[in-house]
């Protein structure tokens, strides 16, 4: 089995992401490695950590005196305000510090969804927007381990955890307790944390929001305002369905992924993730589509990502662009003719597409007589980190 390691060995990570020249906003769920990335790359930059009770407080109180401390520097000095989003009223003192002295500020958060609610200034487009996902295994390199990343999840401390169960448990509270109770996103915490595990049974599936509404008591429109907390607070994301020249016909409503398939485990309280297991193939599915998200926003090769699904249930887990490349996902170490049949369907319906990849656990790649690329996981990441299949997106 590829990636399968039985002893591990810790990497020195180094995130991959490349920050602009100029002010950004740096958007990431808790614990991605945001204030990592940013205290390597702006040692010296002026820190205001509002994570810390007494400089939020004071921040709150005064927010003048960013401009009066940022007076102090050299002209060339960043400044970095960690959690930005906890004292919204902070960014019209650095709307008027970029426009009145040229100061260059990395404003870092969790989610953004607190300043759109309090009307606050998302500087109008001055500062670039950039998203910091976990952990993508371009970035771990030869120390990469398929099996530990389906279990404990992406974000770097759960991922190098020697057992990260009670770091996910942690992770949850602190999820519920910091972004959802202190920021005032819901009234009603017992709901929400049952609408979580709801969600996250339902992880790369079909949303029915009906069902879930019914599971909670709550109703439909509580149940997708959730939704849109969990996509603001980066904890997950919507992938559209893919409509476009339909000759059959095809499911409208979206799938959803969250971001941390260890999460995921935790909630639905799956036990171990082993190859062959009932869960393997789900966590398998949303690890191929965090990979896919990691590499659209390191890389900064933004395209659209959507799946394909007919009402019969024929369906193919993710197409890319305008139907330029279709991909079908499958834990598998040993294919047969029947696990490419929904992505000559897919052909069928659009003859248009370019390439039609299958990424599974087999050991070497090969084409199908239908030309279908089957790809074990390895060599789709060489290629989509190689740039060769964005080639063909767009």
């Amino acid at each position: 089995m590829i990636y399968m390691h039985i002893d591990f060995v810790e990497p020195d990570l180094q995130r991959m992401m490349e920050l602009p020249e100029r002010s950004f906003f740096l958007w990431g769920p808790r614990q991605s490695g945001k204030t990592t990335l940013l205290r390597k790359r702006f040692g010296d930059a002026h820190w205001i950590d509002l994570l810390r009770t007494d400089e939020r407080i004071r921040y709150e109180r005064e927010p003048f005196r960013l401009r009066e401390e940022t007076r102090a520097l050299s002209p060339e000095q960043w400044v970095v305000i960690d959690e930005v989003q906890k004292v919204p009223a902070l960014l019209d003192e650095v709307h008027g510090l970029m426009e009145t002295e040229r100061r260059r500020f990395a404003l870092c958060g969790s989610s953004a969804r607190k300043i759109r609610r309090s009307h606050a200034n998302l500087l109008g487009g001055r500062a670039v927007r950039r998203e910091l996902l976990g952990l993508s295994a371009h970035e771990i390199g030869k120390e990469f381990d398929l099996e530990r990343m389906l279990n404990q999840g992406p974000l770097p401390p759960h991922y190098l955890a020697a057992d990260a169960e009670e770091a996910l448990a942690g992770y949850v509270d602190l999820y519920l307790k910091e972004e959802i109770l202190d920021e005032g996103l819901t009234r009603n915490l017992p709901v929400f944390a049952d609408f979580l595990r709801a969600a996250a049974i339902g992880d790369t599936e079909v949303i029915n929001f009906s069902n879930i509404a019914r599971e909670c008591c709550v109703a439909t429109t509580t149940v997708r305002g959730y939704y849109k907390i969990l996509v603001d607070t980066l904890l997950g994301a919507f992938v559209p369905a893919f409509t476009k020249r339909a000759k059959r016909r095809t499911q409208h409503a979206p799938k959803f992924y969250f971001r941390d398939v260890g999460m995921v485990n935790h909630l639905v309280k799956r036990g171990r993730v082993v190859a062959g297991g009932e869960a393997f193939g789900k966590a398998f599915e949303n690890y191929v589509f965090h990979e896919l998200s990691v590499f659209e926003r390191v890389a900064g090769r933004e395209f659209p990502v959507s799946y394909w699904r007919l009402s019969s249930g024929i369906e193919v887990d993710f197409v890319l662009g305008d139907a330029e490349i279709a991909i079908e996902v499958k834990g598998k170490t040993r294919l047969q003719s029947r696990d490419t049949r929904n992505l000559r369907h897919f052909r069928d319906e659009h003859p248009e597409v370019r390439k039609l990849l299958l990424v599974c656990l087999e050991e070497r790649s090969r084409v199908t007589d239908e030309g279908v690329n089957i790809l074990p996981l390895q060599e789709f990441m060489d290629r989509l980190w190689g740039d060769e299949l964005q080639n063909f997106v767009g």
